[in-house]
């Protein structure tokens, strides 16, 4: 069966068209994630260009191969740049737009635009350049748990092979210039690779989207705002987990000595600066994959498996000290302080361990403050 060509011209068009739109309907519901309306324009632009490049013969070349190429290399720049803002980089125009600048000023050269196994290439080879790097950054920003990251990459990675393969291709079997490129069957395959290519995208791009945004709520719904720790929450759904696993922990409970004082002496701006210092500390200083977050105004707690106590014990006194240290130039009358309470145990409940935990927190208040007692560790689930 043979397929009709001005017919699936149309359909790509308007395929490209409608994605364009959905992408700029998806930025309208999410203001935060500019890389959908960036994505938008570059399906709107192409879509235009596409109506350019398969109306070759019937219109002037200028307008089918210097600016409909021109628009469309330019849409593989926005893709490009999308794709960067997405991973959280800023928007960069120059080299965003550089590879349509370099198209257009090409073919202002005869010999450049006379040639069609060199307009190939060329453009070829800036596909390659701007789907390729695409490909890197996703398959790189591993920074969140996207699912559908990888498969991105894959499909941006694949698109950039079929690019390579064009540019070998053309050299050992060079095209001529057709007058009317709408008989080529060239035209109907890439008329359907295009139409498939901008489908996937659509659906993985805005899969991304929903993705991070998904988990944009769960960070928000487990995260202190304030410390951008965990909260209570989460601390304690995690822990009960990690407790039911039967493996040995250990739980520390910081409270901040005098923290009401402080709040009423220098007010609550700073109140907020020192526990966002006492944070910093901590997880700066505290061992790599520890449970730490924040249970409650001025107390926090850490949960660490398997460790030893009395290494424990000395980082929790680390982190003591350097918050004890802390001196703030322009308020020399602030003296900031740490209790905290330390107990082990294996196959323990949770809140056994807490109790135990809270109970060796207050023996430090009341043998003075800013000092870390250890409770006995708990050997047996109670």
């Amino acid at each position: 069966m043979r397929l009709d060509v001005t017919t699936l011209l149309i359909v790509t068009f308007a395929l490209t068209f409608l994605v364009g739109l959905l992408f700029l309907l998806s930025w309208r519901q999410s203001r935060d994630m500019p890389a959908l309306l960036v994505w938008g324009i570059a399906h709107l632009a192409g879509s235009v260009a596409s109506v350019g490049l398969a109306l070759r013969g019937q219109v002037p070349d200028a307008v089918s191969i210097g600016l409909a190429n021109t628009v469309m290399i330019a849409a593989y720049g926005l893709i490009w740049s999308g794709i960067r803002m997405f991973e959280g980089r800023p928007f960069r125009p120059v080299a965003t737009f550089t590879g349509a600048a370099l198209w257009a000023v090409l073919c202002l050269v005869p010999a450049f635009y006379d040639s069609i196994v060199a307009r190939i290439i060329v453009a070829s080879a800036i596909a390659v350049a701007y789907t390729g790097h695409g490909a890197v950054m996703f398959w790189r920003g591993g920074h969140e748990p996207l699912a559908s990251r990888r498969p991105a990459a894959l499909l941006l990675a694949a698109y950039a092979a079929c690019y390579v393969v064009r540019i070998p291709t053309t050299l050992l079997m060079p095209p001529t210039e057709v007058r009317n490129p709408l008989a080529s069957s060239w035209v109907t395959v890439l008329c359907l690779a295009s139409m498939l290519f901008t489908l996937v995208v659509a659906f993985l791009f805005t899969a991304l989207a929903k993705e991070r945004a998904e988990h944009r709520q769960r960070v928000a719904a487990s995260t202190d705002p304030l410390t951008g720790v965990a909260n209570r929450r989460a601390f304690f759904d995690r822990a009960e987990t990690l407790a039911a696993s039967g493996r040995p922990l250990t739980l520390v409970l910081f409270d901040l000595d005098h923290f009401k004082a402080i709040n009423d002496r220098f007010g609550h701006a700073i109140g907020d600066t020192v526990l966002v210092g006492f944070c910093e500390v901590a997880c700066t200083l505290l061992p790599p994959g520890s449970l730490f977050g924040r249970l409650g105004g001025e107390e926090f707690g850490c949960l660490l498996v398997a460790r030893e106590p009395d290494a424990v014990v000395a980082q929790v006194e680390c982190v003591r000290q350097a918050f004890s240290a802390i001196r703030v130039a322009d308020l020399p009358d602030l003296r900031l302080g740490a209790s905290a309470g330390v107990a082990c145990g294996t196959g323990a409940r949770f809140d056994v361990l807490m109790r135990r935990a809270d109970a060796a927190l207050y023996a430090a208040k009341r043998g003075g403050r800013d000092r870390v007692a250890v409770a006995e560790p708990v050997l047996k689930a109670a």
